[in-house]
This record gives structure tokens, C-alpha cells and sequence, in this order.
């Protein structure tokens, strides 16, 4: 009969979602990555401009979110990690992502590395949007419609009004 840490140790790794400190998101990877945990920060290149120059910089993806890899034996080890608050949480239990879904992550961020996750509920009815990519790049409008995964905006600066329905990813919130 085998003894409870055989079974432990035995156990599948999967992917969790870890919330760190704000703006600490690449520095938990590094110390997670230091002490043999598989983790995931996904960062996406963006261009700052400062006054003398312009240089591309690396910026994670999901603002406080880590994904680790790690069987429930190392989950201790996580939570010490400095930067660390806690696991995300579903149904009372850490939440589980698919290894499906890191791939879809990975492979989005290497073919579109200006990649940027935009919420549904940072877009609303009235707000002004520039189109990122695609037939009307770099066209500015204003949404009219949400739904599902995409968004109806009306382009004016054609002389007419034409709208189009766009992927929420292909659009920069204007202020």
C-alpha cells in the first residue's frame, strides 16, 4: 500500500492562476522560475515614447495574473513566493486552465506580439475607439454596439457614416 506523499508526488501538474502584486507580474515569474517552478507570465510588446527616444518594452498581458504549472505538492511553495497573494479562485477551488488554452496564449502572443486583452466592461456604448488592424486600420469611431466577441462602430471620419463590426481585440480605447 502506497503511503500518502507517494500519492501526492504522483499527482499530475496542470496550470493555475496566480494574483500577484500589482506591476510584480514578470518579477514572480523570474522567483518562480529560480526555485524550479514552471511559470508562465505572457507579455506582449509594446513602444514608449519619452521625450528623447522610443524603445520597445515587454509588458505582461493580464495585469497581476501569473499561470503556474505545479501539482497540489508545490502549492505551498507558490504561495510563500514573495509577490504572491493568492490563487484565483473558482467553485471554492484554485482555478484550472487548460493546457489547451496556455498553447492558444503562446501562439497568439508569437504571431501578434502587440497583442492586448481588452475587457468587455472597459468598452461601452458612446466610447471613441481606433481600429489596430485590418481594412479600416488606424480608422477612429465610435461604438454603437457590444456583442459577444465583437463590436459594432460607426466610422465618421470618412464623410459618411459606415459601420463595421470589429474584433474587441482590434481596438485601442481613445480618451
Amino acid at each position: 500500500m502506497e503511503n500518502l506523499s507517494t500519492i501526492k508526488t504522483n499527482m499530475p501538474r496542470r496550470w493555475y492562476v496566480i494574483y500577484t502584486r500589482p506591476r510584480w507580474e514578470k518579477k514572480v515569474d523570474e522567483l518562480l522560475k529560480l526555485q524550479g517552478i514552471n511559470s508562465y507570465c505572457p507579455v506582449r510588446k509594446v513602444k514608449n515614447k519619452w521625450a528623447d527616444r522610443v524603445k520597445e518594452v515587454e509588458l505582461p498581458l493580464f495585469n497581476s495574473y501569473v499561470f503556474v504549472f505545479i501539482n497540489p505538492r508545490e502549492e505551498l511553495k507558490v504561495r510563500v513566493t514573495l509577490g504572491v497573494m493568492n490563487f484565483v479562485y473558482y467553485m471554492g477551488k484554485p482555478a484550472q486552465v487548460r493546457d489547451r488554452v496556455i498553447e492558444e496564449i503562446k501562439h497568439c502572443l508569437e504571431v501578434f506580439p502587440d497583442t492586448e486583452v481588452m475587457s468587455f466592461q472597459h468598452l461601452e456604448v458612446g466610447d471613441r475607439v481606433k481600429i489596430k488592424e485590418g481594412f479600416m486600420n488606424l480608422k477612429e469611431g465610435h461604438v454603437i454596439k457590444v456583442q459577444e466577441s465583437t463590436v459594432i462602430v460607426v466610422i465618421d471620419s470618412l464623410n459618411c457614416v459606415l459601420t463595421t463590426k470589429v474584433a474587441i481585440n482590434s481596438l485601442e480605447l481613445i480618451n
